[in-house]
């Protein structure tokens, strides 16, 4: 059991110093300044080290004085070098910490930078199995621990590790029997250390995790809110929330109590030090064999060194914090990402819209298919409504369609090539795209419905607006198309549809896909839309997934899915006549 228990620190060991190393390679565009800011540090703390020795000095020329005279010359010259000696540890210290501060703080700004453009080429698989909220901790606490740690500890963990073993060789070099009392007093204190830190850096990890489950709660409960009161929830929500309170509490805790225990107990040393430093050289010096100047300075190497092993230990928690932080951000960008297509260079600029599903089979999960051997022609300038009950895989396909997913195998082609011999964003260009979800940033009403598009005239948005039936309604706003959309802008559900909608319009791509798009609105809003959505349509191949089946009477072609698999096709009149399962679906959407 014990051989187990050793195997596993030792593989939490190997753990932290694979992260710190990933920590380093990952900040070397930035070894420059940290290398100049490490060796003011050195020599700052070298200054600090050689100032007790002229300290020895001139309390030798007090107590030798006494009888003889005082030399006044010599002590203030040896007080002008000691004065030097820790005025320039501190300019050097103040330069260090100077450099660092803005290492960190572009190093910070960098991690964001590379998370943002990783989310950007993350598989969308992985946000539909993903909290949000322990996402967004990553990019905030677990970079902020990381900043905070190379601004403020890793220049003093340097700092501190030549303190140590600078005092330790300067002891030794003045009297190498009290050296060796003084480490002996102080050895205790590192043992029990280094056992202390080995237990809690599980604690650390554990600590930042439970802080992302956290996160993730409370922005998934936020975000609901409604629905939580609905359903007079908030007792239960408050409930789960203390749970995984309580468990961020109690890693926290522990990780802090651990480690906060090195503290003290180096205090403790540290005074035992001072206690055997002033018996032994009180003995030594009874005996003739050091001056009184030798058990001054050594108070102050004992000092140096306690403090230095004191510090030394609180900046190891601070770096087993940045090691769990490290990880969390490491793991994320070592995430799987969409595979890289900048190497296909076929472009696809003028675009008719034919599109054809070969074979289509695709699973979100291996083995599990969504849709199969799904086979379809859509020719260029047609109306498609893809139709069938919950489950069906209408979203899915239009997700392959898009290439937000890959197809598990056959092929889709749009102007009869593979879309997989295409880039996705040149895919995406070729879609305007209404989803049920409606999406608005922060931004003026305006921004929102441009977005992302240059060279937008005013007039083209008034235009989409217009054709909404949304112009009259922002023009009551304070500020009309300027008005920012934010907390304090209440927005209908169909209002808000309606600006994406003025959004799919001004983008103009050649092709249109509506998923659920008029499903926020009322029937009066509705029918408005849809005279918006046939001018929109004219002349574009339109993919339409709707439940209301009396919005695509008037489709080219319906689609109608069962379990994957295209059970029926035609038009609307067709499939009625033909009294299948879409006329099932149709007359049930009437039924009292």
């Amino acid at each position: 059991m014990m051989h187990g228990k050793n195997n596993a620190g030792g593989d939490k060991a190997a753990h932290f110093w694979k992260t710190m190393a990933q920590l380093v390679v990952y900040c070397k565009k930035y070894w420059l300044p940290i290398c100049v800011a490490i060796g003011f540090s050195v020599v700052a703390t070298v200054l600090t080290v050689i100032a007790p020795g002229k300290l020895k000095d001139i309390t030798n020329l007090i107590a030798n004085g006494l009888n003889a005279g005082i030399d006044m010359h010599d002590i203030v010259r040896l007080g002008i070098i000691v004065a030097l000696l820790y005025g320039f540890s501190f300019i050097f210290n103040l330069i260090r910490g100077f450099m660092l501060a803005g290492v960190a703080a572009r190093v910070s700004r960098s991690l964001r930078r590379d998370i943002a453009s990783k989310i950007n080429r993350l598989p969308l698989g992985y946000f539909n199995s993903s909290s949000t909220g322990d996402t967004m901790s990553r990019v905030t606490n677990d970079v902020d621990i990381v900043s905070q740690v190379l601004g403020q500890s890793f220049g003093s963990f340097v700092a501190q590790i030549v303190m140590f073993f600078g005092s330790m060789i300067m002891m030794f070099y003045t009297n190498w029997i009290m050296a060796l009392a003084a480490i002996l007093a102080t050895a205790i204190g590192l043992v029990l250390m280094t056992l202390i830190l080995s237990r809690s850096q599980k604690y650390f990890i554990r600590q930042q995790r439970e802080l992302g489950n956290l996160n993730g709660y409370i922005e998934e409960r936020y975000t609901g809110l409604m629905v939580v009161k609905a359903y007079n929830a908030e007792s239960e929500s408050l409930r789960e929330f203390d749970k995984m309170n309580y468990d961020l509490y109690s890693s926290a805790w522990k990780s802090q109590f651990i480690s906060g225990l090195t503290h003290p107990l180096m205090n403790l040393v540290g005074n035992l030090g001072y206690v055997t430093v002033c018996v032994v050289g009180a003995v030594l010096a009874w005996n003739g064999y050091i001056s009184f100047g030798v058990i001054v300075a050594f108070i102050l190497y004992v000092d140096l060194f306690g403090d230095a092993a004191s510090q030394f230990s609180s900046l190891l928690s601070n770096l087993q914090s940045a090691a769990a932080a490290s990880e969390r951000v490491f793991e994320f960008l070592d995430l799987p990402s969409v595979p890289n297509d900048h190497g296909k260079i076929i472009p696809l600029s003028s675009v008719r819209g034919d599109v054809e599903f070969q074979n289509v089979s695709f699973g979100y999960e291996p083995g599990q298919l969504v849709i199969k051997n799904f086979s379809a022609v859509v020719h260029a300038g047609q109306t498609v409504a893809i139709v069938g009950p919950t489950g069906a895989g209408k979203t899915t396909l239009v997700n392959l369609l898009m290439r937000f997913y890959d197809v598990t195998s056959g092929r889709i082609l749009i102007d009869g090539i593979p879309i997989d011999e295409l880039r996705r964003s040149n895919v995406r260009s070729m879609f305007c795209m209404v989803l049920q979800d409606t999406w608005l940033f922060h931004g003026t009403v305006r921004e929102n419905i441009v977005y992302d598009k240059s060279g937008v005239s005013d007039a083209a948005v008034i235009a989409a607006a217009r054709a909404v039936g949304l112009d009259g309604f922002i023009k009551t706003l304070p500020s009309g198309y300027n008005t920012v959309l934010d907390d304090s802008t209440t927005l209908s559900a169909g209002q808000r549809q309606l600006l994406t909608i003025a959004r799919a319009m001004v983008k103009n791509a050649p092709m249109l896909i509506l998923d659920e798009a008029t499903s926020s609105v009322d029937t009066r809003t509705e029918i408005q839309i849809q005279r918006a959505m046939d001018k929109l349509m004219r002349g574009r191949t339109s993919f339409i997934i709707a439940h209301r089946l009396s919005t695509i009477r008037n489709a080219d072609l319906i689609l109608v899915l069962k379990d994957g698999n295209i059970i029926e096709s035609g038009t609307h009149d067709e499939l009625m006549a033909r009294g299948g399962f879409y006329m099932e679906l149709y007359n049930s959407q009437f039924e009292q």
